[in-house]
């Protein structure tokens, strides 16, 4: 599709577009008829998957948009001091705020805004299976996610329909944790982290943006799981994937080591959430890599 362009669908705007899980997204909505608008803090020039860039930041132009995808956020994967806690938040719950001042200013908002959240808002829940209804956890990540999401409640005040995609470990070529893994693995540091028995919700890149795209076309709304069908253990996980790498997993990252090494974000490593994406499963969504197996051969080859 050509910069300039309007697809059938008309125009989906992606805060994020320029990054691992927004160029899939990107990939996938234009193949299914939308017009992708990217948003991006730099200067891009348009292509065939994303056919015009407009500047993130400060007085967003969100005009002519049928849907808005937010993926922004501060990497939540470094240490949780304070100075990096105002960039989660302000990343976060900030530039929610600022989407739903510029919506609460236009005529015509987008009819659709999917905010992409995590799973951190359970929190630490064992065994539990955790589905859309379950109860927000605690802890700061899941206070941060509650703030995260409760900022969209002034955009679904202008008459949008709002869709909070909560996801965990994303999997894909060229993906952060896919390259932390391999790279892990390679030099013979792969294993589990603490005793190994918490539960790892999960996901591929291709259902991520598939399962995005699903949603927004169903009619989704309020909290949606973006997780595969079943989570796994995290030794489960570790040797699944040493399998399928060929590589050994014999190292073992104890709890305390990974609180002194990491502090705050060892506690995202160690929770357990065994989430359930009950509202992508009911509405028919078909998962193209249902099992982990499946999604970690399709990787190796």
């Amino acid at each position: 599709m050509l910069g300039g362009m309007v697809g059938e669908r008309g125009k989906l705007g992606i805060i994020g577009a320029s990054g691992f899980i927004g160029g899939e997204l990107a990939r996938q909505a234009t193949a299914a008829g939308w017009t992708v608008v990217g948003f991006s803090r730099s200067q891009r020039k348009a292509g065939d998957e994303v056919a015009e860039w407009r500047r993130s930041g400060d007085g967003l132009d969100l005009s002519g948009l049928e849907v808005l995808v937010n993926l922004a956020g501060e990497r939540i994967d470094q240490r949780w001091n304070e100075a990096n806690k105002r960039l989660f938040r302000a990343s976060r719950v900030g530039l929610v705020e600022a989407i739903a001042a510029a919506l609460e200013k236009m005529e015509s908002p987008p009819r659709v805004f999917l905010n992409g959240t995590a799973v951190g808002i359970y929190g630490d829940r064992g065994d539990e299976r955790l589905d859309e209804e379950a109860a927000i956890g605690e802890g700061y990540l899941a206070e941060l996610c509650r703030d995260w999401e409760g900022a969209t409640a002034a955009i679904e005040g202008e008459g949008v329909r709002v869709i909070n995609w909560r996801t965990g470990v994303v999997l894909g070529r060229g993906g952060a944790a896919w390259k932390k893994m391999q790279r892990a693995f390679s030099l013979g540091l792969g294993g589990r982290f603490g005793d190994g028995r918490q539960w790892m919700p999960w996901i591929h890149v291709e259902d991520q943006a598939g399962g995005m795209l699903h949603a927004i076309d169903a009619g989704l709304s309020g909290p949606v799981n973006g997780a595969a069908p079943e989570a796994e253990r995290n030794a489960d996980f570790t040797r699944k994937l040493a399998k399928a790498l060929g590589r050994p997993a014999f190292m073992h990252a104890p709890a305390f080591a990974l609180k002194i090494g990491l502090g705050g974000f060892a506690g995202a490593l160690l929770a357990s959430q065994r989430v359930i994406p009950v509202k992508l499963m009911e509405s028919g969504y078909r998962f193209r890599y249902p099992t982990l197996e499946e999604a970690l051969q399709g990787l190796v080859t």
